[in-house]
């Protein structure tokens, strides 16, 4: 399920899953669920375009909650300001001349297959908008959460209590044995192993799931060349400092020697001596 193709085809396919899910993420409860759709569908099996390959998920809840579900197993050191240019894309949806205060409340949730932050990790991080003195919450409309698929050894009770631990056990599976197990645990997710079944056994799909991957294991290819081109540039810009330092300190050492041979010049001149 860290494919990001097949996320998005298990979510399309089973409403359940995808109402289950929610309600984890965001602490309510199936009677709470109006309503709860996918709003950009992709035909199951249809090819994707290099462009479209982040396949976030737009959610709508009851009418007027936007959500906006991503997997990430890619590193690219930019998921803070990438996640918030989408948050602020989904929030910035107001009609010209219509009262703000009927903004949508709008969630960006990232499925994330790296820690965000080393020095800072957190299984399930929520981020909003508060006061910078005393934490006092500016607007609960505007909402950022991170689950980090590989911590949830880091999972709160309270985590634990909604099962977004069990989800991202689920989604790290890798073998039906996991899966089975995962969902003898939690029989209310057996619909969500049936859909990943049948989303699997189908050959178009999976297909697109096989290409996916092989981008995946590309970019992640590409993302780490790309970093040991950076600390190789980094490492010559050190060594090419030294050399500047080292010769700045030969340059003052030489002025310093040449002015000391001026002086003695100039003694020895003074008295007569010849050089």
């Amino acid at each position: 399920m860290t494919n990001d193709y097949l996320f998005r085809m298990v979510l399309q396919r089973d409403k359940e899953t995808l109402t289950l899910l929610i309600c984890s993420l965001l602490h309510l409860t199936k009677d709470q669920v109006v309503d709860v759709y996918i709003d950009n569908p992709v035909e199951p099996g249809a090819t994707i375009a290099n462009k479209e390959y982040q396949l976030d998920i737009v959610v709508k809840l009851n009418g007027d909650v936007i959500i906006n579900l991503e997997m990430q197993v890619i590193n690219y050191n930019n998921w803070p300001m990438r996640s918030l240019s989408y948050l602020c894309r989904k929030f910035d949806s107001i009609l010209k001349g219509t009262d703000y205060n009927t903004a949508h409340t709008v969630y960006q949730i990232g499925f994330l297959d790296f820690t965000l932050f080393e020095n800072h990790p957190e299984f399930f991080a929520k981020y909003q908008m508060r006061n910078a003195k005393d934490n006092y919450l500016y607007t609960d409309r505007f909402n950022l959460f991170v689950v980090d698929l590989n911590r949830t050894d880091m999972a709160t009770d309270e985590d634990k209590f909604y099962g977004i631990d069990t989800w991202a056990s689920l989604f790290k599976a890798t073998t039906w044995e996991e899966i089975k197990m995962i969902t003898d645990n939690n029989p209310s997710l057996n619909s969500t192993a049936e859909a990943i079944f049948m989303s699997t056994a189908n050959q178009d799909i999976l297909e697109q799931c096989r290409i996916r991957e092989d981008n995946i294991v590309h970019e992640k290819l590409q993302a780490e060349r790309m970093k040991y081109l950076e600390n190789e540039n980094k490492t010559l810009t050190n060594e090419n400092q030294s050399l500047s330092n080292e010769n700045q300190v030969l340059t003052e050492e030489k002025l310093l020697l040449n002015e000391r041979v001026a002086k003695l010049e100039k003694l020895l001149k003074d008295n007569g001596i010849q050089e």
